[in-house]
């Protein structure tokens, strides 16, 4: 009985590669599979070692966070080039700004996250079973993007506690993701958080992930992935009259840099 089991096992693994061999669209529906499974076990391993270790919600956790999901990318043959670390090295709180390709980004996020850095992201992640539970106990700030005045009020209390914590909030400034290998256009709620908060703003730029990753031709394959910090912005003595500026600066010289490290004209 084990050994039929054993063989119809082994038969339904080669079945499995041949397709994933022979057709980009089963190879990506099992990569993004495994993907979310491996998600959702991770995590609730992972929110079981946050209650244990630290307690409850903490921005602490993210240590923990960030030393399970870094070890994701050996499972899909992905690689990580990483510069300007040290521009996380400012004293107090600032606002991290990146680019937000695909699900895929969580990874990119754990390969850099400093210390003391919680993020922001919409409130309906909340309910992804023990992602979402994961996703509480690091302390991500929830936001209800469908209520402007919602959303004002919490980015308000955020720069309360950056300042009073001292710790970064990472924020994804396009608002959705975007796999074109360009920039959505910015909105401006990380600006008016950095400019009420008097802190620095620290662009991330990731590069394109089109050569190896693309939903719309199912293309899901093994790749290097290049990231840059870039220095901070200061914005002391900026007013919100300042805010559209400070945008447009950020959004020109992170698309520069994201053409450059994906090798674009």
């Amino acid at each position: 009985m084990e050994m039929g089991w054993l063989l119809w096992g082994t038969a339904v693994l080669l079945l499995l590669h041949v397709l994933m061999e022979l057709s980009p669209a089963v190879n990506f529906a099992l990569r993004i599979g495994f993907y979310c499974v491996l998600c959702l076990l991770a995590s609730a391993l992972a929110a079981v070692a946050c209650l244990l270790v630290n307690g409850g919600r903490t921005v602490k956790n993210m240590r923990i966070i960030k030393a399970v999901v870094k070890t994701f990318k050996y499972f899909f043959g992905l690689r990580f080039e990483v510069k300007g670390l040290e521009n996380f090295k400012v004293e107090g709180p600032a606002v991290i700004l990146s680019n937000h390709q695909s699900v895929l980004d969580m990874m990119g996020l754990m390969e850099v996250l400093p210390d003391n850095c919680v993020q922001v992201g919409k409130k309906e992640l909340m309910y992804m079973g023990s992602v979402g539970l994961i996703m509480y106990l690091g302390g991500v700030i929830f936001i209800n993007r469908k209520s402007t005045s919602s959303a004002k009020m919490v980015m308000s209390e955020v720069a309360k506690t950056m300042v009073a914590e001292n710790v970064k909030v990472w924020v994804y400034p396009e608002g959705t993701r975007n796999c074109t290998g360009d920039l959505l256009p910015f909105k401006k709620g990380a600006f008016h958080l950095a400019v009420q908060a008097q802190v620095p703003v620290i662009p991330v730029v990731y590069s394109s992930f089109t050569s190896f990753y693309n939903p719309k031709t199912k293309l899901f394959t093994s790749g290097k992935i290049k990231v840059e910090v870039l220095p901070p912005i200061e914005t002391k003595g900026l007013t919100s009259d300042d805010v559209t500026d400070l945008s447009d600066r950020c959004f020109s010289t992170m698309r520069e840099t994201l053409f450059r490290l994906s090798g674009h004209p």
